[in-house]
């Protein structure tokens, strides 16, 4: 088989196409998989740039996938599945690749609704959006979330997933969801983000009837964390997934008690390919009635073009960008 390599960390430059041999399943335990397209992750990037822990090279990249089971279960065989993993791409070789190896307790079936390119995209950001909206913060129907960073992936996802939950959402960014984006279809508000962190606290505070969010999800972080614990209602929940700028901030803590704010931190590199199938069940239901929609795909690359579509997630791209071997 083919597969996107690295022997090196560095920037997309350090990516190479080489012939691997054909993973076999073993012992009944493991499938093989025809991965059919894999989207490219921010995350991707920084595993290859050396800036994510736990990586032993050489290394196959790559988290998200779909695709079908050439080799495994006989049950299996054929079907079509999707996944994602904080191991796959890391401790044991990922998505990026004609072919890929996982444990059959890690298979889960695509949804019918979704074509194998829209299914390599939810991975990661839904996965993470799940994990910290709902098993986390515990978020309500009659509750607000306001969303930082509503434009990106995990940021989309989790507007989605707290319009399901029935809850009040409002977007938070530098600039607003493209209009054919699913998040813009399912917030109720949005706030741009620019100036002090008060002023954005007290536009969410005026799209939440004075009260504040009771659940800020922060995708962006560190620099935004001053203007997202500006933003909570008393007895609000931060949840905090990742840090851009600094890894430090200050917080006034008898502010923090005084309002009961809880921290959250999320972590989906703790969910191995089988831990995020269990969550990828979860969502299928939402995706198959057509309540949850994969975010735009924006460009697609051969698995032979691989280091240009790295390249392309570095420059900044918009929309989700996939390899399709």
């Amino acid at each position: 088989m083919r597969a996107l390599r690295f022997s090196r960390f560095g920037d997309p430059d350090v990516l190479h196409v080489t012939d691997r041999p054909d993973p076999v399943a073993r012992h009944h335990c493991e499938a093989v998989i025809a991965v059919k397209a894999a989207s490219v992750n921010p995350s991707d990037l920084k595993n290859v740039a050396g800036r994510m822990e736990g990586t032993s090279l050489p290394r196959t990249p790559g988290r998200d996938f779909s695709g079908v089971v050439v080799d495994g279960p006989p049950d299996w065989r054929g079907a079509e599945v999707w996944g994602t993993g904080g191991d796959i791409g890391f401790s044991r070789d990922g998505s990026h690749a004609e072919l890929l190896a996982i444990p059959t307790t890690a298979l889960a079936r695509k949804p019918e609704r979704l074509s194998f390119e829209e299914a390599s995209v939810v991975g990661v950001n839904f996965v993470v959006g799940w994990l910290g909206a709902v098993e986390a913060a515990r978020l309500n129907a009659w509750e607000s979330i306001a969303v930082f960073g509503v434009s990106g992936g995990v940021g989309g996802a989790v507007a989605q997933i707290g319009r399901a939950l029935g809850a009040r959402v409002i977007g938070v960014d530098r600039v607003r969801p493209a209009d054919d984006s699913p998040a813009a279809s399912v917030i109720d508000g949005f706030v741009a983000l620019g100036g002090e962190p008060q002023d954005v606290g007290a536009q969410v505070g005026r799209l939440t009837a004075g009260r504040g969010a009771d659940v800020v999800y922060d995708a962006v972080g560190g620099v935004t964390t001053p203007a997202a614990l500006a933003s909570l209602a008393h007895g609000g929940r931060l949840v905090v997934i990742s840090s851009v700028g600094t890894r430090t901030v200050e917080i006034d803590l008898v502010g923090l008690y005084h309002n009961e704010t809880r921290i959250l931190g999320c972590d989906s590199r703790r969910l191995d390919v089988t831990r995020s199938s269990e969550r990828l069940d979860l969502l299928r239901p939402f995706f198959d009635r057509g309540a949850f929609r994969p975010l735009p795909i924006t460009a697609r690359y051969g698995l032979e073009n691989g280091k240009d579509a790295y390249a392309a997630l570095a420059r900044g791209a918009r929309g989700r960008v996939v390899l399709c071997p």
